[in-house]
């Protein structure tokens, strides 16, 4: 029995003994007053408000210090761009954007950087750590890494030649991650459209948001992992996907040879570096890259999305802005922080305590 039920029915007892009546309604209605005790402690807490300029007055060089580390980073190593653009996408689809793709493993918790869809694929974490540094220095425990993340996507988006946009801040940082939950909701490289509509839709997230989003391939590279078996064995087979276009089929068989090295990465598009919509040129071509790319054109839901964005790269641009911006308004309404170190929690470790006979997994900051 919970402490407080005992406490208030001996309160009743002794001020209530002239009432009996009011005080079996008491008894009667005080489970329910116990659970309304214990509701704010249950109920994750409502997110918090984003908006545009919400570090103005606390960290008024923010946007600009992400951008400098970014243009730095991207000139030292151009692949970066694309591997930090990917970062919005795995962090808002887990629990929404809450930083908890950044957070390393720890001996009691496995994080997500290790889940099927991250490793050996999302890199360049270092860069994020750059940025974070540089936000400590100008403005302490101010500026928390899940808003690193959408203005530093936002920022490999624009330096390489793609639109820029205001973004909405004013996230917290996850006290937790969760390789279950990345496993459970990542797309795979060999999902068909159906399966990632189905996805997005979860999301509110909608046709047209998906095809613009999927645009974010105008940059970057791919593993050969992650095609090989659109080039042997496509659908249990044995045989090639036959959508690729021959010449470039015989392109990817010659970078990704049966048996050889997952790890070796071809360019997503014809222009890997510049952000454009050739991406979706290529696929009305037959050349997307991933199974996931060009079943977008070969499917008839999103294929007059395909279509129209390969023939106006303007209207391509106002998509992708307009759903990277709902992407970034996912939030879980979990409690959360501003860390000093993106890799970490503030406090440590999760621990498990046991609170009245219920297990509580927390993190104890100090």
């Amino acid at each position: 029995m919970h402490p407080l039920y005992n406490k208030v029915k001996n309160t009743l007892h002794k001020t209530l003994p002239s009432k009996p009546f009011l005080g079996i309604m008491c008894l009667l209605l005080l489970p329910f007053i116990i659970f309304l005790h214990l509701l704010p402690a249950t109920i994750p807490s409502a997110a918090p408000p984003l908006h545009p300029g919400y570090y103005a007055n606390s960290c008024p060089n923010a946007e600009l210090i992400v951008r400098n580390v970014m243009k730095k980073a991207m000139i030292r190593e151009p692949r970066s761009g694309a591997s930090v653009m990917r970062f919005q996408f795995h962090d808002c689809f887990v629990n929404g954007c809450d930083g908890s793709m950044l957070l390393d493993d720890t001996p009691t918790m496995l994080g997500e950087k290790l889940s099927l869809s991250n490793i050996d694929s999302l890199r360049s974490y270092e860069v994020v750590d750059e940025i974070k540094e540089a936000l400590e220095t100008a403005c302490p425990r101010t500026v928390s890494c899940a808003d690193i993340i959408i203005m530093a996507s936002r920022d490999a988006v624009a330096l390489s030649g793609g639109p820029d946009w205001e973004v909405k801040l004013g996230r917290k940082d996850s006290l937790t991650a969760s390789q279950e939950d990345a496993d459970a909701i990542m797309p795979s490289p060999r999902a068909n459209a159906t399966t990632l509509i189905d996805l997005f839709a979860k999301f509110d997230l909608s046709v047209k948001d998906l095809v613009a989003l999927s645009g974010s391939h105008s940059i970057g590279n791919g593993r050969c992992f992650s095609i090989v078996f659109r080039l042997y064995n496509q659908s249990g087979t044995g045989r090639p996907d036959p959508s690729i276009e021959p010449k470039f089929r015989q392109k990817l068989d010659k970078l990704c040879p049966l048996g050889g090295d997952g790890n070796v990465t071809g360019d997503l598009d014809f222009t890997p570096r510049i952000f454009d919509n050739q991406y979706f040129k290529d696929l009305v071509n037959g050349r997307g890259f991933l199974n996931s790319d060009e079943t977008l054109y070969t499917y008839w839901k999103t294929r007059e999305y395909v279509k129209r964005y390969s023939e106006d790269q303007d209207e391509f641009f106002r998509d992708f802005v307009e759903g990277m911006i709902k992407m970034g308004d996912l939030q879980s309404g979990r409690p959360g922080e501003i860390r000093k170190n993106c890799r970490v929690v503030n406090g440590g470790p999760p621990m498990d305590l046991v609170v009245d006979g219920y297990k509580d997994r927390r993190i104890l900051s100090y």
